[in-house]
């Protein structure tokens, strides 16, 4: 269930408020003639079933409220009504299946910001994995994989294809090509500060490593594993549940495979970087291609319902 909070210009608020009414997955509709005061307007409140959900904000800012009102999104965990139950039976579809492209786009336009806070995260993240795959350590590279934030631009970067939002799909693809480089940089210059103090050594890296060698050995089934957690991924996304979320992160060896080939750049081993880097590009590939397609197949289902 979502909770729009709607503040429209006094001259729409009719046309507002007879689209929530006739929309059968909307509810609890409650008007406050001139409460707004920036923007200047009344106050609309409704509850709008998921289904809905992007219907009825198309049709808002079909009607430019958006422009000259504001629009604003609240997600509702419980919301004990026998009116909001007949709005869920009566919106065709499943709240479950149901894609609310405005909130996807907000959320993952959010996740590709070039901040600070994106950069440094993916840097520790490599540096951890980095180490992880040093000491052979796959609690390590497990860590390491749910710090990293590159899920974010990937799923932005398959939004913005399918939406077709060439801004966002540029930011997603800046985000990656200065997030990963930089991390990389920081996990060599980290790993020859760790050989300097005595920590780490070459010999760690050259030693065998069973746990975690697969890094850096790409095979076929490295994009069978990122194709699918591509699908989970964006699923868990547009049906805004985290937990599937946290176990694509641990998944997929994007950070691991980018730490593997910095340690292995640090350590001048030409043949296991590139394996290393091959893996990253394969991962990337795959998720990418299964994000856009699993998009397609929502919007084209949710069409057909």
């Amino acid at each position: 269930m979502l909770h729009l909070r709607v503040i429209s210009p006094p001259g729409d608020t009719e046309r507002v408020v007879g689209l929530l009414t006739r929309e059968a997955g909307a509810t609890n509709v409650v008007v406050l003639p001139g409460a707004a005061r920036e923007p200047a307007g009344d106050l609309v409140l409704a509850d709008v079933v998921r289904e809905a959900g992007s219907p009825v904000l198309s049709a808002l800012q079909g009607l430019g409220i958006h422009e000259r009102g504001s629009i604003a999104i609240e997600n509702v965990d419980v919301s004990l009504s026998r009116s909001a139950e007949r709005a869920a039976d009566a919106a065709p579809g499943l709240s479950g299946d149901a894609v609310v492209w405005d909130e996807i786009e907000h959320k993952t336009g959010q996740e590709t910001e070039l901040s600070a806070t994106f950069l440094a995260m993916l840097a520790i993240a490599t540096v951890i994995a980095g180490i992880g795959v040093l000491l052979d350590q796959p609690i390590l590279i497990v860590g390491a994989m749910v710090v990293g934030p590159e899920f974010g631009p990937l799923a932005s970067l398959c939004v913005g294809i399918v939406r077709r939002r060439p801004h966002a799909v540029r930011r997603a693809l800046l985000a990656l090509a200065v997030g990963f480089p930089l991390a990389v940089v920081v996990t060599v210059l980290t790993t020859w500060g760790l050989d300097a103090l005595g920590l780490v050594n070459k010999g760690m890296l050259l030693s065998e490593r069973p746990l975690t060698d697969f890094i850096w050995r790409p095979d076929a089934l490295s994009w069978v594993v990122g194709f699918f957690a591509g699908i989970a991924g964006m699923l868990s996304l547009t049906s805004s549940k985290a937990g599937p979320l946290i176990g694509v992160l641990i998944s997929v060896t994007t950070v691991p495979a980018a730490a593997n080939a910095a340690v292995a750049l640090a350590y001048g081993v030409p043949h296991e970087a590139g394996g290393s880097a091959l893996q990253l590009l394969i991962n990337l590939a795959a998720i990418v291609t299964a994000g856009v397609a699993t998009l397609l197949v929502l919007r084209w289902g949710w069409r057909r319902a």
